[in-house]
Order: C-alpha cells, then sequence, then structure tokens
C-alpha cells in the first residue's frame, strides 16, 4: 500500500504512517513509556543516514497540528504501519488508522521539568519519587504540553508536563535533570478562618488573668469574731490592716546588746498593761513602781465590768515577744 509521503528522498528520515495503538500487537509493554515500533524499511533508512543515537523523533497530526516526540523500541511493524502507546495518541487527538508524519530529530539533554499530576491521589501514595523515576527509565524525551501516563498498583495516574529546560522539548537519556512538581488540577486550597474570631477567643483567658492580679494579700486575725454562747455581737471590731501592724513593730524598741533587757520590757509591759491587754513573755510579771501599779489599778477598776461583757477576742496589737 502507498502513502502520501512515502519513499525516502534527502538527507534526512520523514515519512507518514497510520498509527495504531499497542493492543493491535503483542506488545503491552510499550504502554509504560514512549516508544513506538516502526516497520523494518524505516531502519534501512536511517541505517543510511548519519543521525544521532539514540534515534529521536517527532510526531505530527497534521490535521490538529499537534505535536509530540518520542523514541523507537523495535523495526518490526507492518509496512506503512506505526503502532505506539494510547496515551500518546489522546495526546495527538489520533483515531485508530489516522495518518501521522514521523521526522528524526535531535534534542538538547533536559536539565530541568516541571511536572502536574491531575489528581491529588497521585501525592498518596507512599514514594512517588521512586516510583516516577522507575516510569520515566522507559522515556526518552519529554515535550511541553503533553499528558504522560504512569502505572502503579493497577492504577492509572496522568501528569502533565508544565514546563521543560532548556527547550520545549528535551530528551531525558542518560542526563541529570531537576524535578519539580505543581500542586495537583483538582487540589483545593484549605480555607481559612476570618481574623476576627481570634480576640473573642482570647477574651476569655485575659479574664482568668485579672483576678489573679487583683488577688489581696494574706492578713491574720482580720476576721469577725463570735460570741460562743451563739448572742449576737454589740460590737464589730474594726478590720487590723497589715500596714498597721506592720507600723506598730517598727515603733517597737529593740534590745540592743549593750543595753539590758529590763529598760525595753518594763517599759512596754506597763504599756500593755495600761491598755488591759493580755501580756505573754518572760517580763509580764516583774514588780513595777508602785505608782505606775496604782495608775494601772485606778484604770483597770472602771473597765473591769465592760471588758467582761463587751470581751473582744484577737482584737489587739501586735507585739513581738523579746527576751
Amino acid at each position: 500500500m502507498f502513502f502520501e509521503g512515502y519513499g525516502y528522498h534527502g538527507m534526512s528520515f520523514e515519512q507518514t504512517y497510520r498509527c495504531y495503538p499497542a493492543s493491535f500487537i503483542d506488545k503491552p509493554q510499550i504502554e509504560n513509556g514512549d516508544k513506538i515500533i516502526m516497520p523494518p524499511s524505516a531502519l534501512d533508512r536511517l541505517a543510511s543516514l548519519h543521525i544521532d543515537y539514540p534515534m529521536l523523533f517527532e510526531l505530527r497530526n497534521a490535521a490538529t497540528e499537534r505535536v509530540s516526540h518520542c523514541g523507537v523500541l523495535e523495526f518490526v511493524a507492518e509496512e506503512g504501519m506505526v503502532y505506539m502507546p494510547y496515551w500518546m495518541m489522546e495526546n495527538l487527538l489520533l483515531q485508530e488508522g489516522d495518518i501521522i508524519r514521523v521526522k528524526n530529530v535531535t534534542l538538547p539533554k533536559g536539565t530541568y521539568v516541571k511536572l502536574q499530576p491531575h489528581t491529588k491521589d497521585f501525592l498518596d501514595i507512599s514514594n512517588p519519587k521512586a516510583i516516577l523515576e522507575t516510569t520515566l527509565r522507559n522515556f526518552s524525551c519529554l515535550s511541553t504540553g503533553d499528558s504522560i501516563m504512569v502505572a502503579y498498583n493497577n492504577k492509572k495516574y496522568y501528569i502533565d508536563i508544565v514546563e521543560a529546560k532548556p527547550s520545549h522539548a528535551i530528551t531525558i537519556i542518560e542526563t541529570d535533570c531537576e524535578v519539580d512538581f505543581a500542586p495537583p488540577l483538582d487540589y483545593k486550597e484549605p480555607e481559612r478562618r476570618p481574623t476576627s474570631s481570634f480576640p473573642s477567643s482570647k477574651a476569655p483567658v485575659e479574664a482568668k488573668e485579672d483576678p489573679v492580679e487583683t488577688e489581696p494579700k494574706f492578713s491574720p486575725f482580720t476576721g469577725a469574731g463570735k460570741r460562743l454562747d451563739g448572742k449576737p455581737l454589740k460590737y464589730e471590731p474594726p478590720p487590723v490592716s497589715s500596714t498597721v501592724s506592720s507600723s506598730s513593730k517598727e515603733k517597737l524598741p529593740s534590745v540592743g546588746s549593750g543595753q539590758s533587757s529590763s529598760v525595753g520590757s518594763s517599759s512596754q509591759s506597763s504599756n500593755r498593761q495600761s491598755q488591759g491587754k493580755l501580756v505573754f513573755g518572760p517580763n509580764a510579771n516583774r514588780s513595777k513602781d508602785k505608782e505606775t501599779q496604782k495608775e494601772t489599778k485606778k484604770e483597770e477598776a472602771p473597765k473591769k465590768e465592760e471588758e467582761e461583757a463587751k470581751f473582744q477576742a484577737f482584737t489587739g496589737k501586735k507585739y513581738s515577744l523579746r527576751g
């Protein structure tokens, strides 16, 4: 059968063939790469030309002006026919038996390629990088705009070639190529919460911290007194603040190492007993001056009945016990 353009001429290889998928020939392994199967006559022509190896070809669909690139696996196809992976026919918008033009080309070695999976399921693979490296070993070249197929675990994953350097079509045979990934086509960014919700969430935390700062200091003996017989009190003692007790401590004379302890204790005991308060200490029963005792008895006599009627426990001033 003679096809338009059939017959070799010039110093380059360019021929038209009818294309068929790999299912028409017992070569299912070509579905996992980008290599086609050509007729033996093509090998005879290519051998007579001074072309670069490995052999790379440009595939062009003249009807749709779609272009791709591929390598060759074997030269065992029937004359006038080529067999190619079905995913490659989909990229070129070809049907079974359509005309395809095949031309030998020389492509630069790739240094960078950007890939974009169609679905985010590809990223769920335990090691997508290793699967991709294994698959690309069956590829000879990559072209911008193509969608290659990666088969893994009885499932097919399609990946777009978004960008390639240094050219739109590169060879990946025996070269170190940097690979970058774009977000999958079905990827959606998670919705961000509005920033206005953050102050309201912090408000309860600040409210809990306020009582800690304003917590009052501990003040001993500032509670209200109660009678043992359960009767109500006729007199409510004022609360004694810690500042007053601390100031009263400062006013108390201290006994130095060179002074007699009896001088300070006698003056303190006379002052305490004059107010009718209980005094605890070793100097409480010491002898006092007669004039001081007389004045104390006169002051205590009229107050005795009032104290018995209105006795309030723990309402006196604080004093330090000094020996």
